[in-house]
């Protein structure tokens, strides 16, 4: 049996025997000329270099098909996927109760079978909550770990291809939950959830707690003033007032390392407004600020690598910690391009975040809307429509080279995309507004250079 891993994560052991069954289901769907080459049977029993050999062609081929937007976003391929994933950890289909958090740490409790997938149970979240049908699409389900200070640290936005009940409770631990937010960057959108008061209840529910962690920034008069409002339970003006601050509608991750602007800089990084905000701490121990416009990534990539062991005194492989890394290909100033690494645990949550702002970048910038963008029927079921991507890591200790194939090229769709700028507060109230020079990364840089 091979070993599936999606997103960092064990998701399904499947033969290949499996494995050679969807490639003949797809092949009878999309034609021989869509579907990539499948590793050839053998009639002799393989040898361990044969066998590792084919473990590589198969990890190409599941990477060329998840690639392919037809194939990877085909119900062929992601209820293979589920199947596998359900088969593997043995969970029996049945009708079970599935804890979902708030942001404001209240638990909905929804009855659903084991084998439903992440779009079911969104449905049966929303239901229970009486949120309409059409402001669905504008929530997603997270995987998160709970913090020891009631916090939450992102894992992954649950996909199509998984059940979210076998993937949480294959964790085996009670940290791991699953929880609703907004799944939308552009806070104009903020306008259609506010108009029911179900949505206003979520999106009022996760502005507080998101002030309350410390996400968003807020000085002292406006922390006076958005009390007032909180005690009128004036949850429109409250938000309104969020939404002028820093740092609103932006997701932040756990503090990591960075190299840029040199090797081995603390970097807290949070992604919101089109951008990868990095809050860098310095070796002289300055604070510097900066972002990155997801627009002037020509393209980026997740690698994972396992640190060799030294010989026999070493810990075994099994044990060891699988390091993650997103690295991006940056547009600096005019003419010169240059790679900035993150390396992070959250690095898969990274490279979702900036999937889904090309999403929704090319959805405005082909003047769709977002509500056709999340909800489409297909045959009588409903089908996400985004472009989100699985993960694929890059053979270990793969290094960002940029003539390396498997990557998330941008330049192409983006030619052409603008964004407005906003305007960030410099309050001197600001916190630590002293200690920020914003946006030193690429100085001198116009929207015609795009």
């Amino acid at each position: 049996a091979y070993n599936i891993h999606v997103n960092g994560v064990l998701h399904c052991r499947v033969r290949y025997s499996q494995l050679l069954g969807l490639h003949e289901q797809l092949r009878k769907e999309y034609g021989a000329n869509v579907v990539p080459a499948f590793p050839p049977k053998k009639i002799f029993t393989l040898t361990p270099a044969e066998v590792e050999q084919r473990r590589e062609q198969l990890e190409k081929y599941m990477q060329a098909v998840r690639q392919d937007p037809t194939l990877g976003g085909s119900e062929t391929f992601n209820s293979f996927l589920r199947k596998a994933q359900q088969e593997t950890q043995q969970i029996p289909t049945e009708e079970v109760v599935l804890e979902v958090l708030l942001s404001n740490g209240q638990k909905v409790k929804v009855t659903i079978l084991t084998s439903d997938q992440t779009e079911d149970v969104l449905e049966a979240v929303a239901s229970k909550l009486d949120l309409p049908d059409d402001l669905v699409g504008y929530f997603s389900l997270f995987l998160v770990r709970e913090t020891k200070d009631g916090a939450f640290s992102f894992v992954r936005k649950l996909q199509e291809f998984e059940l979210p009940y076998v993937s949480v409770t294959s964790l085996h631990n009670p940290e791991f939950r699953i929880i609703l937010r907004k799944s939308y960057w552009d806070s104009a959108y903020d306008d259609d959830v506010m108009e029911h008061r179900v949505g206003l209840n979520l999106l009022y529910a996760q502005t507080v707690s998101d002030i309350e962690h410390g996400w968003i920034i807020v000085n002292k008069e406006q922390h006076r003033q958005l009390k007032s409002l909180q005690e009128k339970v004036s949850k429109k003006e409250f938000i309104r007032l969020a939404q002028t601050l820093k740092y609103y509608g932006y997701l932040k991750f756990d503090p990591c390392i960075t190299d840029f602007p040199e090797k081995g800089c603390h970097v807290v990084v949070s992604a919101g407004n089109n951008e990868l905000n990095f809050q860098v701490r310095l070796p002289n121990e300055q604070i510097k600020e900066g972002s990155f416009k997801v627009t002037r990534m020509r393209c980026w990539r997740v690698t994972s690598s396992v640190p060799m062991s030294n010989g026999p005194s070493g810990s075994s492989p099994g044990k060891s910690e699988v390091k993650l890394e997103l690295a991006f290909e940056y547009l600096m100033n005019k003419d010169r391009l240059q790679w900035v690494t993150i390396t992070s645990p959250q690095a898969i949550m990274l490279s979702i975040c900036l999937q889904s702002m090309v999403d929704e970048l090319m959805v405005k910038k082909s003047g769709g809307s977002i509500r056709k963008m999340f909800r489409r029927r297909v045959n009588g079921a409903l089908r996400r429509s985004d472009s989100q991507q699985a993960v694929k890591s890059p053979p270990l200790l793969d290094s960002p080279d940029a003539s390396r194939e498997p990557m998330a090229k941008l330049s192409n769709k983006l030619i052409s995309v603008s964004l407005r700028g906003i305007s960030h507060s410099s309050s001197a109230n600001d916190v630590g507004a002293n200690d920020f020079h914003g946006n030193y990364a690429f100085e001198g840089i116009g929207d015609e250079d795009l």
